[in-house]
């Protein structure tokens, strides 16, 4: 690759950033960013909106020039090796890069659109962008009544950030348990245990039937006064606002804000309507390669190995792997073996500090080693299946957990696992 070589990127993101980053003057790079707000990194929006942070705070480093922010790209074509942009301008390439991201899954509750319509009742709230956030955040005040719905790691973090700007928060979890994708049973009921002592009221279990709305002029509206907006951040003339949330067994609860997270899904229409494979992510090789050559995928929005990540780690791992590919050192991406962190903190009732990795739920014929202290809410329980360590979840002190993390990803036979459990660093 030479300096004149012209690679635009689409996505402005933590993955299209670090690749523009990594490449650096070896190539005329271009990045489409569709958001308005300066790039900033997703996995602490949960900070702003628990106003731990202020949006600054959150910002990536300043990429310079190559970022083109509020310009959505619409069409690529690949006959021609261009872009075609929102605001009429053409980007040229030699080498595309998609990194597109992920939406947020937007359920099929009843009452969530009205008929021929797209628009979010409001109160109800997305959480993946920072107009999110921000739109969260301005409809909070305490004694506010939020219902979250979905019980992952999205979901448990906006919960965690809700309760700590005071609002009364219910989070319902149509699975069994809390974080089902990361935690087992036991762990997850020590999150579970958490999150009530921060006074939420948390549903198992549980599946969301609908919203129930009102217009500002009706009558259910009137009764419940102005609903939950902070002073200025009222519904418009006219539009619906929601009341509450129903439950497929009837009950119903009330709701001034309503946050769906239910998960992501890859944004691959581009993708799709160029021509490219696409399954559940936009397929891609060890080099990061479309079926079109000259076009890559990295990312929430890329598909390898059957495998769409969905993670900050794999995004900043295939960025980095796709720098060493286009500048002509490419080693083999092999996939991310991803560990998860999350901190939940409270006013008065400590934190809760949680990691999980690899497999965490044991197949026939792999041995479960499990530590559980109530006293000190700790939980630390590891899968090893014949003598390698395949996964692991911690929860409470997690000292341990860079050296359990190191013996997965070598994938390792852990030589003293009890002295790796064990181990409190001093504590």
């Amino acid at each position: 690759m030479t300096s004149d070589q012209r690679v635009v990127v689409i996505g402005g993101g933590l993955a299209g950033l670090r690749l523009a980053q990594r490449l650096g003057p070896a190539a005329a790079v271009t990045v489409l960013g569709e958001e308005t707000h300066a790039p900033y990194n997703r996995v602490l929006l949960a900070e702003v909106l628990a106003g731990r942070y202020a949006p600054e705070v959150i910002a990536l480093p300043a990429p310079g020039p190559v970022l083109r922010r509020a310009v959505r790209a619409v069409r690529v074509d690949r006959a021609e090796r261009a872009v075609h942009c929102d605001d009429g301008t053409v980007a040229r390439y030699d080498t595309l890069v998609l990194a597109t991201g992920s939406n947020a899954v937007l359920p099929p509750l009843r009452g969530l659109f009205e008929p021929e319509g797209r628009e979010l009742p409001d109160g109800v709230h997305a959480f993946r962008t920072m107009d999110d956030c921000l739109a969260l955040s301005a409809a909070l005040r305490p004694g506010v009544r939020a219902v979250v719905i979905g019980g992952g790691l999205l979901g448990v973090s906006a919960t965690r950030a809700l309760a700590a700007r005071g609002a009364q928060v219910v989070l319902a979890q149509q699975g069994e348990h809390l974080m089902e994708r990361q935690l087992d049973a036991g762990a997850s009921a020590l999150l579970h245990t958490h999150l009530a002592s921060l006074g939420v009221e948390i549903h198992t279990e549980c599946r969301v039937r609908g919203l129930t709305t009102a217009h500002p002029a009706s009558p259910a509206f009137e009764a419940r006064g102005s609903g939950g907006s902070a002073p200025g951040h009222g519904a418009p003339h006219g539009q619906r606002r929601v009341t509450g949330v129903e439950l497929a067994d009837g009950y119903r609860l009330d709701a001034d804000v309503v946050v769906l997270a239910c998960g992501v899904r890859p944004r691959t229409g581009l993708a799709q309507a160029a021509g490219l494979e696409v399954r559940k992510g936009i397929v891609v090789d060890d080099h990061l390669r479309t079926d079109d050559p000259r076009i890559h995928a990295i990312g929430d929005c890329a598909e390898h190995d059957g495998q769409v990540y969905g993670l900050a780690g794999a995004a900043l791992e295939q960025a980095d792997a796709l720098a060493a590919v286009l500048t002509g050192t490419p080693a083999p991406y092999t996939g991310t073996r991803a560990l998860t962190r999350l901190t939940l903190g409270g006013a008065g009732n400590g934190s809760l500090d949680l990691a999980a990795f690899g497999e965490t739920t044991a197949l026939p014929g792999d041995d479960v080693v499990r530590l559980a202290d109530a006293t000190r809410r700790t939980y630390r329980k590891v899968v090893v299946r014949g003598d390698r360590l395949v996964g692991g979840v911690l929860l409470g002190e997690l000292s341990t957990v860079g050296a359990l993390a190191r013996t997965w990803e070598g994938g390792e036979a852990p030589h003293d696992l009890f002295h790796l459990l064990t181990d409190d660093g001093g504590h």
